[in-house]
Protein backbone atom coordinates (compact mmCIF):
# COMPACT_ATOMS: atom_id res chain seq x y z
CA UNK A 1 0.00 0.00 0.00
CA UNK A 2 1.34 3.40 -0.76
CA UNK A 3 2.13 6.05 1.46
CA UNK A 4 0.69 9.46 1.30
CA UNK A 5 4.14 10.81 0.31
CA UNK A 6 4.66 8.12 -3.05
CA UNK A 7 0.79 9.02 -3.55
CA UNK A 8 1.63 12.76 -3.93
CA UNK A 9 5.08 12.38 -5.28
CA UNK A 10 3.35 9.85 -8.17
CA UNK A 11 0.88 12.26 -8.78
CA UNK A 12 3.68 15.63 -9.42
CA UNK A 13 4.83 13.20 -11.70
CA UNK A 14 1.89 12.09 -13.75
CA UNK A 15 -0.38 15.28 -13.49
CA UNK A 16 0.87 17.55 -15.95
CA UNK A 17 0.60 14.91 -18.90
CA UNK A 18 -3.11 14.24 -17.75
CA UNK A 19 -3.58 17.71 -17.85
CA UNK A 20 -2.66 18.22 -21.32
CA UNK A 21 -4.31 14.94 -22.17
CA UNK A 22 -7.59 15.72 -20.70
CA UNK A 23 -9.29 18.14 -20.90
CA UNK A 24 -12.16 17.52 -18.80
CA UNK A 25 -9.44 16.47 -16.23
CA UNK A 26 -7.79 19.98 -16.51
CA UNK A 27 -11.06 22.05 -16.15
CA UNK A 28 -11.81 19.53 -12.66
CA UNK A 29 -8.61 21.05 -11.35
CA UNK A 30 -8.52 24.38 -12.40
CA UNK A 31 -12.58 24.88 -11.20
CA UNK A 32 -11.20 22.56 -7.69
CA UNK A 33 -8.47 25.91 -7.37
CA UNK A 34 -10.96 28.68 -8.44
CA UNK A 35 -11.29 30.21 -4.93
CA UNK A 36 -6.91 29.66 -4.65
CA UNK A 37 -5.77 31.27 -7.84
CA UNK A 38 -7.80 34.12 -9.83
CA UNK A 39 -8.50 33.28 -13.51
CA UNK A 40 -6.97 35.12 -16.51
CA UNK A 41 -9.79 37.77 -16.64
CA UNK A 42 -9.60 38.67 -13.04
CA UNK A 43 -5.80 38.78 -13.85
CA UNK A 44 -5.77 40.71 -16.51
CA UNK A 45 -8.45 43.11 -14.68
CA UNK A 46 -6.27 42.85 -11.42
CA UNK A 47 -3.17 43.41 -13.76
CA UNK A 48 -5.26 46.59 -15.69
CA UNK A 49 -5.56 47.82 -12.19
CA UNK A 50 -1.96 47.83 -11.18
CA UNK A 51 -1.32 49.41 -14.52
CA UNK A 52 -3.54 52.24 -13.69
CA UNK A 53 -2.64 52.74 -10.47
CA UNK A 54 0.88 52.77 -11.41
CA UNK A 55 -0.08 54.94 -14.08
CA UNK A 56 -1.44 57.07 -12.38
CA UNK A 57 0.69 57.35 -9.88
CA UNK A 58 3.60 58.28 -12.37
CA UNK A 59 1.17 60.92 -14.14
CA UNK A 60 0.73 62.42 -9.99
CA UNK A 61 4.47 62.11 -9.50
CA UNK A 62 5.09 64.02 -12.54
CA UNK A 63 2.50 66.90 -11.66
CA UNK A 64 3.94 67.20 -8.98
CA UNK A 65 7.53 67.20 -10.16
CA UNK A 66 6.72 69.54 -12.97
CA UNK A 67 4.66 72.12 -10.16
CA UNK A 68 7.63 71.58 -8.07
CA UNK A 69 10.06 72.82 -10.80
CA UNK A 70 7.98 75.42 -11.94
CA UNK A 71 7.95 76.82 -8.07
CA UNK A 72 11.69 76.26 -7.92
CA UNK A 73 11.86 77.61 -11.45
CA UNK A 74 9.84 80.99 -10.07
CA UNK A 75 11.43 81.43 -6.92
CA UNK A 76 14.74 80.71 -8.79
CA UNK A 77 13.99 83.91 -11.02
CA UNK A 78 12.16 86.08 -8.21
CA UNK A 79 15.47 85.47 -6.05
CA UNK A 80 17.49 86.06 -9.45
CA UNK A 81 16.07 89.19 -10.35
CA UNK A 82 16.19 90.46 -6.18
CA UNK A 83 20.00 89.54 -6.26
CA UNK A 84 20.22 91.34 -9.77
CA UNK A 85 18.28 94.73 -8.38
CA UNK A 86 20.37 94.32 -5.15
CA UNK A 87 23.90 94.29 -7.23
CA UNK A 88 22.71 97.21 -9.62
CA UNK A 89 21.27 99.49 -6.58
CA UNK A 90 24.95 98.37 -5.14
CA UNK A 91 26.88 99.00 -8.77
CA UNK A 92 25.05 102.67 -8.47
CA UNK A 93 25.61 103.34 -5.04
CA UNK A 94 29.79 102.19 -6.01
CA UNK A 95 29.41 104.68 -9.12
CA UNK A 96 27.90 107.40 -7.17
CA UNK A 97 30.83 107.27 -4.20
CA UNK A 98 33.21 106.69 -7.02
CA UNK A 99 32.06 109.80 -8.88
CA UNK A 100 31.97 111.73 -5.54
CA UNK A 101 35.36 110.47 -4.72
CA UNK A 102 36.53 111.59 -8.14
CA UNK A 103 34.94 114.88 -7.53
CA UNK A 104 36.63 115.27 -4.17
CA UNK A 105 39.81 114.49 -5.68
CA UNK A 106 39.37 116.90 -8.29
CA UNK A 107 38.12 119.77 -5.92
CA UNK A 108 41.01 119.30 -3.85
CA UNK A 109 43.45 119.23 -6.52
CA UNK A 110 42.12 122.30 -8.12
CA UNK A 111 41.86 124.05 -4.34
CA UNK A 112 45.63 122.77 -4.27
CA UNK A 113 46.16 124.42 -7.36
CA UNK A 114 44.75 127.17 -6.55
CA UNK A 115 46.24 127.78 -3.42
CA UNK A 116 49.43 127.27 -4.61
CA UNK A 117 49.05 129.24 -7.45
CA UNK A 118 47.96 132.34 -5.35
CA UNK A 119 51.30 131.33 -3.18
CA UNK A 120 53.09 131.55 -5.88
CA UNK A 121 52.02 134.97 -6.97
CA UNK A 122 52.67 136.48 -4.13
CA UNK A 123 55.76 134.94 -3.58
CA UNK A 124 56.75 136.20 -6.66
CA UNK A 125 55.46 139.75 -5.98
CA UNK A 126 57.05 139.88 -2.65
CA UNK A 127 60.01 138.96 -4.68
CA UNK A 128 59.61 141.37 -7.21
CA UNK A 129 59.09 144.13 -4.67
CA UNK A 130 62.08 143.23 -2.65
CA UNK A 131 63.67 143.33 -6.18
CA UNK A 132 62.73 147.11 -6.80
CA UNK A 133 63.58 147.71 -3.24
CA UNK A 134 67.13 146.43 -3.83
CA UNK A 135 66.96 148.28 -7.00
CA UNK A 136 66.07 151.74 -5.57
CA UNK A 137 68.74 150.90 -2.83
CA UNK A 138 71.33 149.92 -5.13
CA UNK A 139 70.45 153.10 -7.18
CA UNK A 140 70.63 155.30 -4.34
CA UNK A 141 74.69 153.52 -3.54
CA UNK A 142 75.63 154.32 -7.05
CA UNK A 143 74.33 157.87 -7.37
CA UNK A 144 76.02 158.84 -3.85
CA UNK A 145 79.39 156.46 -4.61
CA UNK A 146 78.69 153.14 -2.32
CA UNK A 147 78.24 150.86 -6.08
CA UNK A 148 79.02 151.61 -9.25
CA UNK A 149 77.10 152.56 -12.25
CA UNK A 150 78.36 149.71 -13.98
CA UNK A 151 77.30 147.12 -11.70
CA UNK A 152 73.40 148.35 -11.15
CA UNK A 153 73.30 148.65 -15.07
CA UNK A 154 74.35 145.17 -15.41
CA UNK A 155 71.70 144.48 -12.80
CA UNK A 156 68.90 145.89 -14.55
CA UNK A 157 69.95 144.51 -17.76
CA UNK A 158 70.30 140.58 -16.09
CA UNK A 159 66.29 141.54 -15.81
CA UNK A 160 65.69 142.03 -19.05
CA UNK A 161 66.82 139.31 -20.41
CA UNK A 162 65.63 137.06 -17.60
CA UNK A 163 61.93 138.49 -17.95
CA UNK A 164 61.78 138.97 -21.88
CA UNK A 165 64.65 136.42 -22.88
CA UNK A 166 66.75 138.32 -24.69
CA UNK A 167 70.46 139.57 -24.84
CA UNK A 168 71.30 143.36 -23.55
CA UNK A 169 74.53 144.06 -25.63
CA UNK A 170 76.97 146.60 -24.62
CA UNK A 171 78.09 148.42 -27.42
CA UNK A 172 80.81 150.68 -27.88
CA UNK A 173 81.51 152.97 -30.39
CA UNK A 174 84.01 156.27 -30.92
CA UNK A 175 82.51 159.54 -31.96
CA UNK A 176 85.91 160.87 -33.34
CA UNK A 177 84.09 163.80 -34.49
CA UNK A 178 82.66 164.86 -31.16
CA UNK A 179 79.03 165.03 -32.40
CA UNK A 180 77.73 163.59 -29.29
CA UNK A 181 79.39 165.29 -26.96
CA UNK A 182 81.17 168.18 -28.81
CA UNK A 183 84.24 166.65 -28.39
CA UNK A 184 85.65 163.01 -29.82
CA UNK A 185 84.75 160.51 -26.73
CA UNK A 186 83.66 156.68 -26.21
CA UNK A 187 79.87 155.99 -26.63
CA UNK A 188 78.93 153.30 -24.97
CA UNK A 189 74.66 152.11 -25.38
CA UNK A 190 72.88 149.14 -24.27
CA UNK A 191 71.52 147.75 -27.61
CA UNK A 192 68.48 144.59 -27.57
CA UNK A 193 68.20 143.08 -31.40
CA UNK A 194 64.77 140.41 -31.43
CA UNK A 195 62.82 139.13 -34.09
CA UNK A 196 64.63 142.31 -36.91
CA UNK A 197 63.58 144.98 -33.84
CA UNK A 198 66.11 147.53 -33.07
CA UNK A 199 65.84 148.33 -29.47
CA UNK A 200 68.18 150.91 -27.71
CA UNK A 201 68.50 151.32 -24.17
CA UNK A 202 70.05 153.56 -21.10
CA UNK A 203 70.46 151.40 -17.95
CA UNK A 204 71.02 154.12 -14.85
CA UNK A 205 70.86 154.64 -11.41
CA UNK A 206 69.51 158.15 -11.70
CA UNK A 207 68.17 160.41 -15.10
CA UNK A 208 68.27 163.82 -15.51
CA UNK A 209 67.05 166.13 -18.09
CA UNK A 210 70.90 166.42 -19.44
CA UNK A 211 71.05 162.96 -19.17
CA UNK A 212 67.97 162.76 -21.31
CA UNK A 213 69.20 164.16 -24.22
CA UNK A 214 72.52 162.73 -24.14
CA UNK A 215 71.15 159.47 -24.67
CA UNK A 216 69.35 160.38 -27.57
CA UNK A 217 72.17 162.40 -29.19
CA UNK A 218 74.18 158.97 -28.51
CA UNK A 219 71.09 156.36 -30.22
CA UNK A 220 70.95 158.98 -33.23
CA UNK A 221 74.48 158.44 -33.57
CA UNK A 222 74.36 155.05 -33.50
CA UNK A 223 71.90 155.14 -35.73
CA UNK A 224 73.76 157.10 -38.11
CA UNK A 225 77.04 155.14 -38.11
CA UNK A 226 75.28 151.83 -38.57
CA UNK A 227 72.58 152.80 -41.22
CA UNK A 228 69.52 151.85 -38.80
CA UNK A 229 66.61 153.12 -37.62
CA UNK A 230 65.84 151.95 -33.98
CA UNK A 231 62.04 150.78 -33.29
CA UNK A 232 62.08 152.19 -30.13
CA UNK A 233 64.36 154.14 -27.41
CA UNK A 234 64.03 153.24 -23.84
CA UNK A 235 65.22 154.60 -20.44
CA UNK A 236 65.09 152.40 -17.34
CA UNK A 237 65.82 154.33 -14.13
CA UNK A 238 64.20 153.99 -10.78
CA UNK A 239 64.98 157.88 -10.24
CA UNK A 240 64.12 159.73 -13.63
CA UNK A 241 63.64 163.69 -12.68
CA UNK A 242 60.52 165.14 -14.00
CA UNK A 243 61.93 166.84 -16.26
CA UNK A 244 64.28 164.82 -18.44
CA UNK A 245 60.82 163.08 -17.87
CA UNK A 246 58.79 165.50 -20.30
CA UNK A 247 61.90 165.79 -22.40
CA UNK A 248 61.73 162.03 -22.92
CA UNK A 249 57.80 162.29 -23.50
CA UNK A 250 58.96 164.65 -26.33
CA UNK A 251 61.46 163.23 -27.95
CA UNK A 252 59.92 159.59 -27.91
CA UNK A 253 61.33 158.04 -25.50
CA UNK A 254 60.08 155.26 -23.37
CA UNK A 255 60.80 155.36 -19.38
CA UNK A 256 60.78 152.92 -16.73
CA UNK A 257 61.21 152.97 -13.61
CA UNK A 258 62.20 149.25 -13.50
CA UNK A 259 63.36 146.55 -15.75
CA UNK A 260 60.39 144.58 -14.83
CA UNK A 261 57.70 147.45 -16.41
CA UNK A 262 58.97 147.50 -19.64
CA UNK A 263 56.29 146.40 -21.85
CA UNK A 264 56.48 143.54 -23.87
CA UNK A 265 59.40 143.19 -26.02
Amino acid sequence: MQTNEELKAQIQRELPGLLRADPALRDFVLDLTRNIYADRAQTESRFDRVLDELRRDREDAARRWAEEKAENERRWAEEKAENERKWAENERRWDANGRRWDEEQAESKRLWRESNARFERVHEEIMAQAKKHDRAVGALGARWGLMSERAFRDGLAGILEESFNVEVLRIEDYDDTGEVFGRPEQIELDVIIKNGLLLICELKSSVGKADMYSFERKARFYERRHDRKADRLIVISPMIDPRAAKVAETLGIETYGDSTEVEHI
